[in-house]
């Protein structure tokens, strides 16, 4: 009789076991079905939003969040934990936590701009958002997050953009009404007059460059190309530009030599290749010695996506540093600004440079050494008129013909360090 109570109690003490632990399975698993998962909006919370709520959330460009009264994360957008906004099924962010239990209490619409530590780097990077709270029913409350980064940044260029315009214009505007008055004072000293009034003509000119230097970006970057894109023959373009800057080359005895250009085709808008072209040869120019050279040359590249047209602008100049190289591109910025100003440089011919190469589907790089010169090299796309030589011809390098093989990017090396013709 004994065991057989023993018995019995040990079973109903198993059965009482094993009710637990199902009860807490079932708890557990209900748990784990409610903690909302880094999809875009889980369909399992249907049941704590209003009708129609999930569909219009998940097709908003904002990230959402939606939060029940325990300040639970309900809904998240896959955009929000990309924010860094939603962890752990809980709101990461204390300012927009507070705002939530706000407007849970008195239902009123809140709104404010933040800056939020960028995740998964080391930099001081922020990222600036615009959160809006709202009440969603009696008992849940919606947060709407947009990012304004790129909006942000994009002002600070043009307010940067403004700002460097008045400071370029200033100079030269200043510079002429301090020498008409200085023409006026001596107008009875007619070579102080010359003098000032060559002044005033250097001035001007360099007031012009910069307008139109101003014009030519504003085109580029507001005009499509390719709306009247056609077939460009490379050979035209460096002769342009070749020409474009004979002058400055003859006056400090720069030799000027081009290969590797016939049978090239490029697609795209003459005028605005031959701009950037332009700025290249005429850079090249301005910042190389007097007896050196420059050179162009020119190949076709097979990529991808179609083949490239790559020119290369070389010279034996100043050289750029390391921590120059990076900021070229950008607009009015000037490696050496005393000797930009001395040659009537904008700093702007390059920002243009690269604008072409991005609309017309390209690049622009550089490659320099601190005394030895620089190369910039413009990859365009072909445009496949003309399926000539794939070596773009002989190159011609200090003056001589290259007839040993074809030009290769991958073993063009810049011209050798200045040095005095005879």
């Amino acid at each position: 009789m004994d065991v057989n109570a023993a018995v019995a109690a040990a079973a109903a003490i198993a059965g009482l076991c094993t009710g637990v632990i199902a009860m807490l399975a079932f708890r557990w698993s209900e748990r784990e079905q409610k903690r909302p998962t880094r999809t875009s909006l889980r369909p399992d919370g249907n049941a704590a939003l209003p009708p129609g709520v999930d569909t219009v959330l998940s097709v908003l460009s904002s990230s959402a969040v939606v939060l029940d009264e325990s300040d639970s994360v309900v809904k998240a957008s896959s955009a929000a934990y990309a924010l860094g906004l939603v962890r752990g099924g809980r709101l990461a962010v204390e300012p927009m936590l507070h705002m939530a239990r706000d407007t849970r209490r008195d239902g009123e619409i809140r709104q404010v701009e933040l800056d939020l530590p960028r995740r998964g780097t080391g930099r001081g990077e922020a990222l600036a958002v615009s959160a809006r709270v709202a009440p969603l029913g009696s008992r849940l409350v919606l947060l709407l997050v947009e990012d304004l980064t790129e909006a942000r940044r994009i002002e600070a260029v043009r307010r940067d953009f403004v700002a460097n315009v008045s400071h370029e214009l200033k100079t030269p505007v200043g510079a002429l009404s301090l020498l008409s008055e200085a023409v006026m004072d001596a107008s009875d000293d007619p070579e102080a007059v010359e003098r000032f009034a060559g002044r005033m003509e250097i001035e001007a000119t360099r007031l012009t460059n910069l307008v139109q230097e101003l014009i030519d970006l504003s085109r580029v970057q507001n005009d499509d190309p390719l709306e009247d894109a056609e077939p460009v023959r490379v050979e035209d373009l460096v002769d342009e530009a070749i020409d474009r800057c004979r002058q400055q080359a003859g006056s400090k005895q720069i030799t000027m030599a081009a290969g590797g250009t016939a049978d090239l085709f490029v697609w795209g808008n003459r005028s605005q290749l031959a701009a950037a072209l332009g700025n290249l040869v005429e850079n090249a120019v301005n910042y190389s010695p007097a007896r050196t050279r420059v050179g162009i040359a020119a190949r076709k590249l097979a990529a991808p996506g179609g083949d490239l047209i790559e020119i290369a602008v070389t010279d034996q100049g100043i050289g750029i540093s390391e921590k120059d190289r990076e900021r070229v591109f950008e607009r009015f910025y000037r490696v050496d600004p005393a000797r930009s100003r001395a040659t009537g440089g904008t700093g702007l011919g390059l920002a243009i440079v690269k604008h072409v190469a991005a609309s017309h589907g390209g690049e622009v790089t550089v490659w320099s050494s601190e005394g030895q010169g620089s190369t910039f090299t413009l990859r365009l796309p072909e445009s496949g008129v003309v399926r000539g030589r794939t070596t773009g011809g002989p190159l011609v390098v200090n003056g001589a013909v290259d007839d040993d093989g074809p030009y290769e990017t991958d073993s063009f090396e810049p011209f050798p360090a200045p040095e005095a013709l005879p």
